[in-house]
């Protein structure tokens, strides 16, 4: 296994190229949207996400009147989203619940934020790590280049997570994810993308 020295540089190495790309979870003023926004995003750009979210809140500016919106208009606004018919409902079924169970307020334990509806480990994470908490959300962007560069040979999400948590000082889990997935979607190509960190392997 690399060690912790050597992939710590490699890191920042990757941090150095990655854009500065507005991620999902980025600027969102109250809690259920940040929430409801990393939902949306599953299997789904960002670059597509963000202004999606936005409609919706726009329309629906407080959890109380989300929870009260009808399938057909969150369907409507949403559909733009890869598997907008299931998302519509976890929205639906999850801002109830917020309501309901939690007074409006997103809990920000892990076992209880994946109870949610819809709310799978890598949102749950994602949300976390956005509210300061030491937490790694695992998408497709973190698994692929942490395998790529040895970081973990593993495509679970708890393994990953637990191999990276062994690699990288806790001051850094919140920051992984938001810096792997931006250098992701700064470039599009993969083969550029293991053109450089192929380089950056060589070089440290």
């Amino acid at each position: 296994m690399i060690s912790s020295q050597k992939a710590l540089r490699q890191f920042h190495a990757i941090e150095k190229l990655a854009g500065k790309l507005r991620l999902a979870a980025d600027e969102w003023d109250e809690d259920w949207k940040t929430l409801i926004a990393t939902l949306m995003s599953a299997r789904t750009t960002d670059a597509k996400t963000i202004p999606t979210a936005e409609g919706l809140f726009k329309k629906y500016n407080t959890l109380e009147k989300l929870s009260k919106a009808s399938y057909d208009d969150i369907a409507k606004i949403i559909r733009s989203v890869n598997f907008y018919k299931n998302k519509t409902r976890y929205i639906m079924k999850l801002s109830k619940k917020l309501i309901e169970e939690y007074d409006g307020n997103v809990p920000h334990v892990f076992e209880e934020l994946i109870e949610l509806p819809g709310v799978g480990r890598k949102t749950a994470n994602v949300f976390l790590a956005e509210n300061g908490h030491g937490r790694i959300g695992v998408d497709t962007h973190v698994n692929w280049i942490s395998k790529k560069m040895g970081w973990t040979k593993s495509d679970k999400q708890a393994e990953v997570e637990r191999d990276l948590e062994n690699l990288f000082p806790k001051k850094l889990w919140g920051k992984l994810n938001w810096v792997l997935v931006r250098f992701g979607q700064t470039y599009k190509s993969r083969k550029e993308k293991n053109r450089i960190l192929d380089g950056i392997k060589k070089i440290i």
